[in-house]
């Protein structure tokens, strides 16, 4: 996570997926206020759960095993 983006109930928060800052909700955290540099899973926009980064790292590999991860060719230059 990036940062929390003022008003909208304290719900969006500003995260780096790849390089790309994107918008995502948070609400569905329930262990307290997150903190820049803090790890989620995001799915459809929704931060689902906080992670540390080996658990980061564990879920990109399970995602581009099944050819769902970021594709380097795509992001290089």
């Amino acid at each position: 996570m990036i940062e929390l983006l003022a008003g909208y109930g304290d719900q969006l928060a500003l995260v780096d997926v790849a390089g790309v800052r994107r918008k995502i909700n948070i609400g569905l955290l329930d262990e307290g206020p997150l903190e820049a540099g803090t790890w989620v899973i995001i799915h459809m926009g929704f931060a689902l759960e906080r992670v540390d980064a080996a658990g980061a790292e564990q879920a990109m590999g399970g995602l581009k095993l099944m050819g769902s991860g970021v594709d380097e060719d795509a992001t290089a230059g």
